[in-house]
């Protein structure tokens, strides 16, 4: 079982493909990245957090590119 580090001093980046409006916001911690991944929601962010396994997080994040450049 991976423990989750401790986020208090972590340095949140938001996505390039987050709106810049001020709407769909989703930050990650790359520091932190090494087996799993942090993400939480921007406006929010002392709220809950997800941990996820970083090949998953990779898989996801190449879908989201795949998919952006087949709406092209």
């Amino acid at each position: 079982m991976r423990t989750i580090p401790d986020l208090a001093r972590a340095i949140w980046v938001k996505s390039s493909y987050s709106e810049g409006n001020g709407g769909t916001c989703v930050e990650w911690a790359p520091a932190f990245a090494s087996g799993v991944v942090p993400v939480r929601d921007s406006k929010t962010p002392g709220g809950p957090m997800l941990a996820f396994p970083a090949s998953s997080w990779s898989a996801f994040v190449t879908g989201v590119k795949d998919r952006a450049q087949s709406a092209r």
